[in-house]
């Protein structure tokens, strides 16, 4: 008897945040992973940064407009481990669940694109986040390292990889991902209404091109979300007529995409929100790496390889001096010890 392969019911949220509120978008979080679990989904994907809701009003205006919001955007992203992430991951256990959450992460001083993998077990497999902030992203958001760049192995969902919006745009990130065998790939996108008409990067149809063709070179399943920009989120960040024609209603576009690329799950009208679902069978991963593995019998490592440094980059390097033992011990502070004549060099 052969290897046996998961077969299930995933699932990618297209939803509009509750923007600037953590509590209510938690209690959306928990509804929709309700919602998510009468359908029977097994694994369920959220929309970048879908709690607080994406900082549009960087794209809107002059950073000097943009400051009006910095204060609430802080207060209300989310941390890892405080009682608001503990509810969502109660959440899973509750209904069975994976769980890839997009989120703003608030650490110390700063906030970045961040994502967890949650088990059906309420248990956090991963907690990564988005190396290189996009363009304008990056006033408002820090940056990840080598250690956010993983595929983590599951009994009964496959190896599970994850990555947001315009990271599909990196080659190289998408290579290592390929590289550990990635089999279901969460992809997390906001609303694609931003200067719709008017950049045709940013839209839609190449945004979902990007998410197929990362299930073609990759040979895995792609659960693509995206959030919903509505008339509500307009007013309550105020725009005018000008900033609500470069931000229009709409921009959902969440999409589920075999290993051979094809489109498996029924979309949703751009301002409509709910759950895209389609059953994945992991079996048929074979199928497609048949005729092109790029980390495997397609590669040509003699000609081209990925150098992938996992090390996280600390700001702060800790030196502390060794502590003399015996009766002689004493404490001492950093600033008393000389330096040796190599560290002086």
């Amino acid at each position: 008897m052969g290897r046996s392969h998961p077969k299930y019911i995933a699932g990618a949220v297209q939803a509009a945040s509750v923007v600037h509120d953590l509590e209510g978008g938690v209690r959306r979080t928990i509804e929709l992973i309700e919602e998510a679990s009468e359908k029977g989904v097994k694994v369920l994907v959220f929309p970048e940064t879908w709690i607080p809701g994406y900082p549009y009003w960087a794209w809107l205006g002059p950073q000097a407009w943009g400051m009006q919001f910095v204060q609430a955007y802080h207060d209300n992203a989310m941390e890892v481990g405080d009682e608001h992430h503990q509810a969502i991951c109660a959440a899973a256990r509750a209904h069975n669940m994976y769980v890839v959450l997009g989120f703003a992460e608030k650490f110390e001083g700063s906030v970045y694109i961040a994502q967890s993998i949650i088990g059906p077990d309420g248990v956090v497999i991963a907690n990564r986040r988005k190396l290189k902030a996009t363009h304008v992203e990056r006033a408002v958001f820090g940056e990840g390292s080598g250690v956010d760049l993983d595929v983590h192995r599951t009994e009964d969902a496959g190896n599970l990889g994850a990555l947001c919006c315009w990271e599909h745009m990196q080659p190289l990130s998408k290579y290592a991902l390929y590289s550990m065998n990635e089999q279901v790939h969460a992809a997390a996108w906001p609303t694609l209404s931003l200067y719709e008409g008017k950049a045709f990067a940013l839209g839609p149809e190449a945004n979902m091109s990007l998410s197929r063709t990362y299930a073609m070179e990759g040979q895995c399943f792609v659960i693509a979300a995206t959030s919903v920009m509505t008339s509500e989120i307009q007013d309550a960040l105020g725009l005018d007529d000008m900033q609500k024609d470069l931000l229009p209603v709409g921009g959902g576009s969440s999409s589920i995409f075999a290993p051979d690329g094809q489109l498996i799950s029924a979309p949703l009208p751009p301002d409509e929100e709910g759950i895209v679902v389609a059953e994945l069978d992991l079996g048929l991963i074979s199928l497609a790496k048949a005729a092109a593995d790029p980390a495997g019998h397609y590669a040509r490592p003699d000609v081209t390889q990925l150098v992938l440094n996992r090390a996280p980059t600390p700001t702060t390097l800790v030196r502390a001096p060794e502590r003399p033992s015996g009766p002689t011990a004493f404490e001492f502070r950093e600033d008393d010890v000389a330096l040796d004549e190599e560290e002086m060099v």
